[in-house]
């Protein structure tokens, strides 16, 4: 089958080439060039044989030439081919100067490769990070807007970029912002909620960030245990927060506070970590009752470290029944400093001397803790130990800053 095809063309190719010579033949035409003593003449055919081959020569020639100054190196330093290959190394230079942090080189590197390729977002997210680290901040975001003006469909990716160099360079609030428009931009974006919920805590932005944890949830931005850790700063911080009187209004306080402790889960306010926040706030603002209370309640509940130290630093309507619950504590828990130590401070608040004397030397006997030491330094100076008193103030100081991790302070004896 494919022969009769083959023989067809040829038949046709020479039917068309008899054809063409017979036109030929038959009208030869006529073309006359004279100009100032010069003269060609020739047939119309001829002369198209001619022109065809001068163009064919000239097209050769021109070819020739190229091949020649490419292999000497001579071509237009702006051809296609060189400013490919000037991107190229300027790319790869400028990369690897960002790795070792020169950032003069990178950022010089980068504009180039930057501003001679088609798609240029990851070189000017590389320029504009190295203007950023040579604190040319103004730079920095103008290379960004020239990226975005460049690949506006890569929006998402420069203000990303945009929000990390923002926070570096400690203005985090404009990183909030750029990120805020983002996630109203590109709602469910993993990494622009990643981010966000960072700046959040940085910035104390605690309501938005409870505000966004159905998304992290919903989503799996963050594991179960980081989550956890965010939800517990977020209303921790949300609690203190409404803790806050402003300008004395201690009842304004106290009713914002009871709100946010209302919009807790029922499981959530039976969590030390919260209950202890809650509390303190409570204390802070004068309801040391119903702290008290509070607290109580909670320890019948789930015993817990934390919560009996602030229960010692209430005072509540009954000190003497608040002493006889602590003691009943005790009972379960005989060696535990923090408890000696709080019932130290109820005896201090029912100016027990005696009785608070025995708590904080059987607290220190368990724990030698700075604060015990501080409260008993202090009891003795009040009934004229001035010598013990003294050094348990040096003691207190000197656990005190190895706490700290600074070097131990030589103390002076106070002399009464």
């Amino acid at each position: 089958m494919k022969r009769i095809y083959l023989l067809l063309v040829v038949l046709l190719g020479a039917a068309g080439l008899a054809l063409l010579g017979l036109a030929i033949a038959e009208h030869k035409g006529y073309v006359l060039f004279a100009y100032q003593g010069f003269r060609y003449e020739s047939s119309l055919w001829a002369f198209l044989v001619l022109a065809a081959v001068v163009v064919l020569l000239l097209y050769l020639l021109r070819l020739l030439v190229r091949l020649l100054l490419v292999s000497f190196g001579l071509v237009n330093p702006w051809s296609g081919l060189h400013r490919s290959r000037r991107v190229r190394q300027a790319s790869e230079q400028g990369f690897l100067d960002l790795a070792e942090g020169r950032w003069v080189r990178a950022l010089r590197h980068l504009r180039r490769a930057a501003e001679g390729e088609e798609q240029p977002l990851m070189y000017y997210l590389g320029a504009a990070r190295a203007a950023h680290k040579l604190g040319q901040h103004e730079d920095s975001d103008s290379l960004l807007e020239q990226a975005l003006k460049r690949q506006p469909e890569a929006e998402l990716a420069i203000a990303l970029n945009h929000a990390e160099l923002q926070e570096e360079r400690g203005d985090l609030e404009a990183a909030k912002d750029t990120l805020e428009v983002m996630n109203r931009r590109h709602p469910q974006q993993r990494q622009v909620l990643r981010q966000l919920q960072r700046l959040y805590l940085l910035t104390g932005g605690w309501s938005a960030l409870l505000g966004l944890l159905p998304e992290l949830r919903k989503l799996k931005v963050l594991s179960a245990a980081e989550l956890l850790e965010v939800e517990q700063r977020a209303w921790r911080g949300r609690l203190a927060d409404a803790g806050q009187a402003s300008e004395g209004d201690v009842s304004g306080a106290l009713a914002n506070l009871t709100e946010a402790w209302q919009q807790l889960s029922s499981a959530q306010r039976q969590e030390p970590e919260l209950l202890v926040v809650y509390a303190e706030q409570l204390r802070l603002l004068g309801a040391e009752a119903e702290a008290e209370e509070l607290l109580q309640q909670a320890l019948k509940r789930h015993y817990d470290t934390r919560l009996v130290r602030l229960y010692g630093l209430l005072r509540g309507r009954d000190p003497a029944r608040q002493l006889q619950v602590a003691e009943g504590w005790l009972k379960d828990h005989p060696k535990d400093a923090d408890l000696l130590l709080t019932l130290g401070r109820i005896c201090l608040h029912g100016k027990l001397w005696g009785k608070a004397r025995e708590y904080f030397e059987s607290s220190l006997v368990f724990q030698r803790h700075p604060e015990t030491c501080a409260e008993l330094a202090h009891l003795l100076a009040q009934l004229g130990e001035v010598e013990g008193s003294n050094k348990l103030f040096q003691e207190g100081l000197s656990l005190l800053d190895q706490r700290l991790g600074g070097p131990q302070p030589v103390a002076t004896a106070v002399r009464g």
